[in-house]
């Protein structure tokens, strides 16, 4: 079993069809093709979280208030919550997950997968893609991340968490040769260069390979990371 599929697809950066040959197709979510997942699922701080059973086996699933999305290869499964005598319970009949601490159970098709264990990293990229995030990026010492949203919206996140940046993305220069877009923007009195190479890239720190090779000057620093596209 591998439920660890994409959510219904927001088109892409014009940027990456330049740097990124080939793609991903994504499953939709059942029933309505172009559901909100925020606005279905309830009130309050939405939590995502990709769960590997052993054996290869994983799904991501995301929960906020009373419901949960379980996404599958065919597409999502909402699931409401249900009463439980410890824990966290959601089914709908004929899906069932259960966590309690730091573990999980999932009844699908007539198998139980136990002491599913979230991966928080993981978690932190399918968070991303189903906020609706189209390319992320992130870099070490300091730590930071970006995060390039419909099409234009640039969010750049510094010094460990502490510092955040909004940008507008406008007017990129592309080499379509080297397979290198390059941005220059400028934001709440804050300007930022933004290099995305179409070439392997490997994270200094967690070994993580990645598709794009990504460089920002940031008001005079240059920093280096990794990034990829998320639908």
């Amino acid at each position: 079993m591998n439920t660890n599929a994409r959510p219904h697809p927001l088109p892409l950066v014009m940027f990456l069809a330049s740097l990124l040959s080939g793609g991903c197709v994504s499953s939709k979510p059942v029933g309505d093709q172009k559901a909100d997942l925020t606005s279905r699922a309830g009130t309050g701080p939405a939590k995502t979280f990709v769960y590997e059973c052993g054996d290869d086996n994983t799904f991501t699933l995301r929960v906020q208030g009373e419901s949960a999305w379980l996404f599958l290869p065919q597409g999502s499964k909402r699931l409401p919550s249900v009463p439980s005598g410890s824990g966290a319970k959601f089914s709908d009949g004929s899906a069932t997950y259960w966590s309690k601490g730091e573990e999980a159970l999932l009844e699908l098709n007539g198998k139980t997968y136990r002491g599913c264990v979230n991966n928080r990293q993981m978690a932190i990229w399918e968070d991303a893609k189903l906020r609706g995030v189209d390319f992320r990026a992130v870099g070490n010492e300091p730590g930071w991340y970006l995060e390039i949203s419909e099409q234009s919206r640039l969010l750049f996140v510094d010094n460990y968490g502490q510092d955040r940046h909004e940008f507008v993305l406008s007017g990129p220069s592309v080499d379509t040769v080297s397979r290198a877009t390059r941005y220059q923007v400028q934001g709440d009195a804050h300007d930022l260069t933004l290099t995305l190479e179409g070439r392997p890239c490997t994270d200094n720190m967690s070994g993580e390979s990645f598709e794009t090779t990504v460089t920002l000057v940031f008001e005079g620093r240059r920093l280096s990371g990794c990034g990829k596209a998320l639908h």
